[in-house]
């Protein structure tokens, strides 16, 4: 069965929701951890090492996105990581293209990439290129990749490879898609999966209409990434639950100390005035810290199972 969304695990009520709602329907939903959420050490998402995720999720088809160097809490060249990757998950996106933009570095790093997972697990699968924001692909030039890495691996390794990644102008910025969409480019870009026997995937599905995506899969898109729209689900509802001052400081301070906010706003941002924006805008990153279990979701026993509800019933929005 073709999965068309893969989610983000921003919470451990995220990845609950997700095993929960496949059991209950006939939908399919793949996890896609990213180095800072789900890494080989430990990362913000419950501190699940890669392992313990893998065992915990056992049910649901994991892909590590955004693998490679750079991708990280430290600049490292990643491979640690692929080590723990090429065992415990179903699919891993190769991911050069942030450190490595030019086009042949950024090939010679994929390659390499996938000849290391695949000695270490052969039955390792691929997902290639990356979003528009991280560095921009025509359609010639993804076309081009494909066949420059046939023609530099062997068929063993290039078999694997079963989803590209392709871009129609998605980004996001604070808690809004920027992207302006390029049907033109979508459909350019699908055929050349098409043309490749790859399964076509856009990253950066958040924040918009569930009808605009509709229209992208008539269209022949495969499937698509959605991840920080799930983590602010689960903030706004903690935004909807609290009522006192005290409890919204303390969680904006805990938000603001961690400085995960700062990537996702421009110099203009204001976080003295702009308080509950910047809680949208982070909260997710700080659900497992010792400080926000103990301060702030103390105050909120039954609070898990609402956030449960509000991410299935948009689940469900999206597969029906």
């Amino acid at each position: 069965m073709n999965i068309k969304f893969f989610i983000g695990p921003m919470s451990k009520n995220v990845v609950d929701s997700i095993i929960e709602f496949q059991k209950s329907t006939n939908h399919k939903i793949g996890l896609i951890p990213s180095r800072r959420q789900i890494e080989y050490n430990g990362g913000y998402c419950n501190n699940w090492t890669t392992k313990q995720f893998s065992i915990y999720a056992k049910d649901i088809k994991l892909k590590r996105d955004h693998s490679g160097p750079g991708q990280g809490y430290i600049d490292d060249d990643g491979y640690e990581s692929l080590k723990f990757d090429s065992k415990y998950m179903d699919i891993i996106h190769i991911d050069p293209w942030k450190k490595y933009p030019s086009y042949n570095n950024g090939l010679k790093w994929t390659i390499e990439m996938i000849k290391f997972c695949v000695n270490i697990n052969p039955k390792i699968e691929f997902e290639i290129g990356t979003e528009q924001s991280i560095r921009p692909f025509k359609a010639s030039e993804l076309d081009k990749l494909v066949l420059d890495l046939k023609q530099n691996l062997n068929s063993l390794e290039f078999n694997q490879i079963k989803y590209l990644v392709i871009q129609s102008g998605t980004s996001l910025s604070s808690t809004y898609n920027t992207g302006i969409y390029d049907q033109e480019k979508l459909i350019s870009m699908i055929q050349i999966a098409k043309k490749h026997n790859l399964k076509s995937k856009e990253h950066n599905g958040d924040y918009i209409p569930e009808k605009l995506i509709r229209e992208k899969m008539k269209l022949g898109l495969d499937s698509i990434n959605i991840a920080p729209e799930f983590g602010l689900i689960e903030t706004q509802t903690y935004l909807d639950e609290i009522k006192s001052s005290n409890i919204l400081n303390r969680l904006w301070e805990i938000c603001y100390n961690s400085n995960r906010w700062k990537k996702w706003v421009n110099k203009n941002f204001d976080p003295l005035n702009e308080k509950v924006q910047l809680i949208k805008i982070c909260g997710h990153y700080v659900l497992s810290s010792k400080e926000f279990q103990n301060e702030v979701k103390f105050h909120f026993p039954n609070i898990d199972s609402k956030i449960k509800s509000r991410i299935k019933s948009k689940l469900n929005s999206l597969c029906n």
